[in-house]
């Protein structure tokens, strides 16, 4: 342990569900033609704080509903006059988001079915006991604010420990389990009212701040000397050499799905659209610097190091000054990979910028199928991000990182996208998905000056002319020995750290206005460095 660590304590928790303060009484309506004979539940329920009314009949029932909102209704299946499945029809066209939960004798298969299938919350068998009807009302009614108080309260335990895992990380190990840490709390608390969500951020920037201490410390080491033991297992360049190759060597078929900007946190969102069709081999990688598409994933599909690329193949490496496209030579990289490394692997590259193209590709699956490996780079997040930054309307729609991910969680559902996935859970293949780099929330700015030749990127510079504060940035003034280009013998590269952005002095307030709290990528932090790498088997295999 680090001899300057301190014991770290939550905030305690005030005014929380549960506490002191009396939750707001929860309005039932009971219906069954034997209400006397739940006399005894019924007085359980009001003696808990509810407040239940009772009929005897579908027909009493529908115009208790019209006169009064229910938090949720408790129904018979087995009624004269309307049946409870009729019942049940007309109270949802009266009030469809009320909670109905069918308590009944009849264990008929086909009755749970129809019940189901018409969106009751819970499905109970008579004879029943008050705790069963008590668990219903807290899983249908209070859920949110159980989840609530249970993951705060989880959270303000973990948090001491989380700062000694923050404060003791000394390896790439350590650190990837202090992301999934953190991404895992953020993902609960993202779903509750918490108010340790603020204490989360500020931990997780604490933990982004120490983790580029980390990786300055190490990262020219690791480039340096790739076999030193401390150098992450998997960087870039190493994703074919160290996941592709082995499974082609096995005599598997490998689909490669690189999601351009894909953060760990909507991995794990996706994750769960995907988990009943797939065995779930997950891992995080290191990318290298900068975490920007021109170097990430360049390096991915070559096998390089970026400066290695423009000197043996520089009519595939475009200059940060050019007009044209970073990434349009990806194809011409994979087959140079391909060609050094001596496989003669059948291959397709796909890169799908829209619907209408991953329409396309679904299409044409079954001609893929006997490729020895297809890649297919995923473009929407990117550009999701960058319309995040240009759009008012998107900025309103990915407000903040559980909007963002939503979104995320959206597209994938019901995009053409989903369907691929569906598709090749049916397959022979072995699914790799996997991101260049990530991206973070920026909002802190860096003054930096340059020239009118600097590169435009808030989270990286380059430059022959850049002038700085050192104290603020992570500087490699010997860009070889991080093997970057360097188009001039004075260029220097700088990264900002954390959630900083870089801002020229010019019209600063307008700029810092205009890209504070934009998704930015190219820097140091954990969102953009350590990325998803997963492996998928379909399990009809």
């Amino acid at each position: 342990m680090n001899t300057d660590s301190q014991t770290h304590t939550a905030p305690s928790l005030t005014g929380r569900v549960g506490g002191e303060s009396s939750p707001s009484i929860s309005s039932l309506l009971w219906i069954d033609d034997e209400i006397e004979l739940l006399k005894a539940h019924i007085f359980f329920l009001e003696k808990k704080g509810y407040e239940v009314d009772q009929t005897t009949n579908g027909y009493d029932a529908l115009d208790c509903c019209r006169q009064k909102t229910y938090d949720l209704i408790l129904l018979d299946e087995n009624m004269p006059g309307l049946s409870g499945l009729e019942t049940l029809q007309r109270i949802k066209e009266i009030t469809p988001a009320t909670p109905v939960v069918m308590v009944t004798k009849n264990e008929e298969e086909d009755l749970m079915d129809q019940a189901i299938g018409r969106q009751i919350a819970d499905y109970l068998i008579k004879p029943v006991n008050p705790t069963q009807i008590l668990l219903t009302l807290k899983k249908n009614i209070h859920r949110r604010e159980i989840v609530t108080e249970q993951a705060q309260t989880a959270y303000q335990q973990e948090f001491g420990r989380m700062s000694m895992l923050i404060d003791d990380a000394a390896s790439m190990d350590d650190w990837k389990e202090v992301y999934r840490r953190l991404v895992n709390w953020e993902l609960q608390l993202s779903v509750t009212d918490s108010v340790m969500k603020d204490m989360l951020a500020m931990q997780k920037s604490e933990g982004n701040l120490r983790f580029a201490r980390f990786i300055e410390k190490n990262y020219l080491d690791w480039i340096a000397h790739p076999d030193t033991s401390g150098r992450p297992p998997i960087m870039s360049p190493d994703i074919f050499k160290r996941r592709v190759f082995p499974l082609l060597d096995k005599g598997e078929k490998v689909f490669l799905i690189v999601i351009d900007n894909f953060r760990f946190d909507q991995w794990r969102i996706i994750m769960s659209e995907i988990a009943d069709l797939f065995q779930i081999d997950e891992d995080l990688y290191c990318s290298i610097l900068p975490t920007a598409t021109q170097y990430a994933r360049n390096a991915i599909f070559s096998g390089l190091m970026p400066n290695i690329i423009a000197e043996m193949f520089p009519d595939l490496w475009v200059d940060e000054d050019s007009e044209e496209g970073k990434n349009l030579n990806e194809a011409p990289l994979i087959e140079t990979l391909f060609k050094r490394y001596r496989r003669q692997h059948t291959f397709t590259y796909n890169k799908i910028n829209d619907s209408s193209a991953a329409e396309r590709l679904v299409q044409k699956l079954p001609q893929m199928m006997n490729n020895d490996v297809n890649v297919c780079v995923l473009n929407f997040i990117d550009m999701l991000s960058h319309a995040r930054t240009e759009s008012r309307m998107v900025r309103e729609l990915a407000s903040n990182e559980a909007a963002y991910r939503s979104i995320t969680q959206s597209w994938f559902r019901h995009s053409p996208v989903g369907e691929l996935f569906r598709a090749l859970a049916s397959s022979d293949y072995r699914i790799i998905l996997t991101t260049d780099h990530g991206s973070i929330r920026c909002g802190s700015p860096v003054r930096v000056k340059g020239d009118k030749n600097t590169n435009t990127n808030l989270r990286y510079k380059l430059g022959k002319n850049l002038d700085y504060n050192p104290k603020e940035v992570f500087e490699i003034a010997d860009p070889h020995r991080a093997q970057l280009p360097a188009p001039n013998l004075s260029t220097r590269y700088i990264f900002a750290r954390g959630d900083a952005f870089f801002a020229y002095p010019n019209n600063y307030n307008y700029y810092v206005s205009y890209y504070r709290d934009t998704f930015q990528h190219g820097g140091i932090s954990m969102e953009e460095m350590l990325i998803p790498l997963v492996e998928l088997t379909p399990k009809r295999r």
